[in-house]
């Protein structure tokens, strides 16, 4: 009589081969700012077009505010990294999400959200490090000394 049907033809052959493991680097590979779904009104692609302006023009109102209170030479090495955050914006340099990341630090460093706004740039460093670095320590200071500035209060 024949054996039970599950049983491999040959007994020396290996067993079939299962699938093996999923490939490395996907599993919670999601970016950290889908999620909060409410930080991204529009989602992060090219059609969401950020313009340098919209984040540019706060940073450097934000060093102005500054320059009463901190070092002269600290205002200008923040002011030479706005510039190259503003020369690799302007050459397309930067990547959709990284420029909808820096709009939303922009509009939480507005509101005084510091912790949101250092944690954006956190993100910022860890998931697009070589495409920020040369500027995003210049952004990240900028968050400390716009902090610890003197209230109106």
């Amino acid at each position: 009589s024949p054996g039970p049907p599950s049983a491999p033809a040959d007994p020396s052959a290996p067993p079939p081969r299962a699938l093996g493991p999923p490939p490395q680097g996907s599993v919670g590979a999601a970016p950290r700012a889908e999620a909060r779904p409410s930080a991204a009104p529009c989602p992060e692609q090219e059609e969401c077009s950020v313009s340098a302006d919209t984040v540019l023009a706060p940073l450097r109102a934000a060093l102005d505010s500054c320059r009463a209170t901190v070092q002269k030479q600290v205002c200008n090495d923040i002011g030479r990294r706005l510039t190259v955050l503003e020369d690799a914006w302007a050459q397309g340099k930067l990547s959709a999400p990284v420029r909808k990341r820096m709009s939303l630090l922009v509009q939480e460093l507005q509101q005084q959200h510091w912790d949101a706004a250092d944690e954006i740039h956190r993100s910022l460093m860890v998931d697009h490090v070589n495409e920020v670095s040369q500027w995003m320590v210049g952004v990240k200071r900028l968050i400390a000394e716009t902090r610890d500035l003197p209230t109106g209060e």
